[in-house]
């Protein structure tokens, strides 16, 4: 099985299982056929996080997470008279792009691990293929390109990419690549490593520089991929995983927690008391986020003990009936892409690649047709923030890869717009809740299906109280 937010990625995945390939296999090839047919939300000079399951194993997570640029300093950007790190252009590339490294490390696990067989090669064939003959463009990267053109038309590289003949590419116009084509089949040639340490790595780190990044060669030469261990929560239909920071996995499982101890099997998925206590529990989880979550060599706590059955006690105890918490402060747009992958043996991959904002820092490298993100304009120029640009650190990632595993199997999930307040609420209570032998799939589906994301979500809490108060006063009338 594998799901995909484009046909021809999931396609990728497909062909390698049928093939006899695992599910680790197939994930490399749809992540590298998806950077190429859905670029404005991801792709290969963004970041990726992998969380993999086999039975009869704990789960393992790979951080493809790249970190600051050396000469990328608070300093730096003052003296060019900034208060903010752009979000687009040069000065927003300021972070090793780390998908590929993922792609290397989950590769090199899966030749340990699963006696993964089929070649490099193989598994980039698509990619290279789609992105040499072109694809339709998708209504989706049709509507970004118009609606941030005004914004990235002076971005080094992205008209040239994306706007060919001075126009913008519009759905269903055939959509190519070769630079791109030829960067791939490079990689497929001379291996992974060649992003970071050969002639690829060279060239990319030339023309950022020459575009004004800070980045440099040994920033790219000094990164590599990280196995880790992703934080878990307990529940009572189950485990729940997810990753650990620098990614907000952990707000996620704090939602699970709470919600598994504040809802009601009584309640109505649309009803107030429900959404209400999908909300309180968001922003208890939020304020979490806020204190704490930033590069794990720079936390003061462990994220793995505010799951701890007491801790979650103490804070679904905070949770009020009848009154609502101060909303904290919001963390701005980030797109991304989610994919995932179970093949016959039970190995199943849950899979996050982002660039960030739409298009990322906008910058298309001209040799190798790279498109550079900008995760590293989170960064704060305030010495004192919980997140601020520092050589070598890591940022914060709104994206996370979800994997449950009930009693009887495994599920996963994920979210190609993760900064939604109702995924995180709703789906983090109804996922689970599809495995109650007491609760039928519809209903369990109910809220998520109905609320929406984000600002809907608050939307349809207030409309839902009107709906009943009207209800109220009509019948003591």
């Amino acid at each position: 099985m594998a799901v995909a937010p484009h046909s021809l990625a999931a396609q990728s995945a497909l062909g390698v299982l049928r093939e006899g390939g695992n599910a680790v296999e197939a994930m490399i090839s749809a992540a590298a056929t998806i950077a190429v047919v859905y670029p404005h939300m991801n792709g290969i000079g963004g970041d990726g996080f992998w969380l993999i399951s086999r039975p009869g194993h704990e789960p393992v997570g790979i951080e493809a997470c790249g970190a600051a640029a050396a000469a990328a300093t608070i300093a730096r950007y003052r003296e060019l008279g900034l208060d903010r790190i752009p979000h687009r252009g040069p000065l927003a590339a300021n972070t090793v792009a780390g998908t590929v490294s993922g792609w290397q490390a989950a590769f090199e696990w899966s030749q340990k691990t699963l006696n993964g067989r089929l070649p490099l090669a193989r598994l980039l064939d698509d990619a290279i293929a789609y992105a040499t003959n072109g694809v339709p463009v998708t209504d989706s990267q049709a509507r970004c390109i118009a609606a941030k053109r005004d914004e990235l038309e002076g971005v080094p590289g992205f008209a040239d990419t994306f706007m060919p003949s001075a126009s913008a590419l519009r759905a269903g116009d055939r959509f190519t690549q070769p630079r791109m084509a030829g960067t791939l089949a490079q990689l497929a040639r001379s291996g992974l490593d060649d992003f970071y340490r050969g002639d690829l790595a060279r060239d990319m780190a030339r023309e950022l520089n020459a575009l004004g990044s800070p980045l440099a060669l040994a920033d790219l030469e000094g990164h590599r991929g990280r196995v880790v261990t992703p934080l878990a929560v307990a529940h009572s239909l189950g485990t729940v995983y997810n990753m650990p920071p620098p990614t907000q996995g952990l707000v996620s499982l704090i939602i699970v927690g709470l919600l598994d101890r504040v809802l009601r099997d009584d309640m109505d998925p649309l009803g107030p008391e429900y959404v209400h206590a999908c909300v309180e529990a968001t922003k208890l989880a939020f304020a979490i986020r806020d204190a704490h979550i930033t590069d794990p060599d720079h936390m003061d706590v462990d994220p793995q003990a505010l799951l701890a059955p007491d801790r979650l006690d103490a804070m679904a105890a905070q949770i009020s009936t009848d009154r609502a918490a101060p909303w904290g402060n919001g963390l701005g747009p980030a797109d991304t892409v989610w994919l995932g992958v179970i093949d016959g043996d039970g190995v199943a991959v849950s899979f996050i690649q982002s660039i960030y904002h739409e298009f990322g820092s906008g910058i298309v490298l001209p040799s190798s047709g790279v498109n550079w993100q900008n995760r590293g304009c989170s960064f704060s120029l305030d010495a004192a923030s919980r997140n601020p640009l520092m050589p070598g650190r890591r940022p914060f990632h709104g994206a996370r890869a979800i994997q449950r595993r009930p009693r009887d199997g495994l599920r996963q999930h994920g979210r190609r717009r993760p900064a939604a307040i109702a995924e995180r609420g709703v789906y983090a209570h109804c996922a689970v809740r599809l495995e109650s032998p007491d609760r039928n799939r519809c209903s369990a589906l109910a809220a998520r299906t109905h609320m929406g994301a984000g600002k809907r979500f608050a939307q349809a809490r207030s409309a839902l109280w009107r709906r009943d108060h009207r209800r109220a006063a009509t019948s003591r009338s």
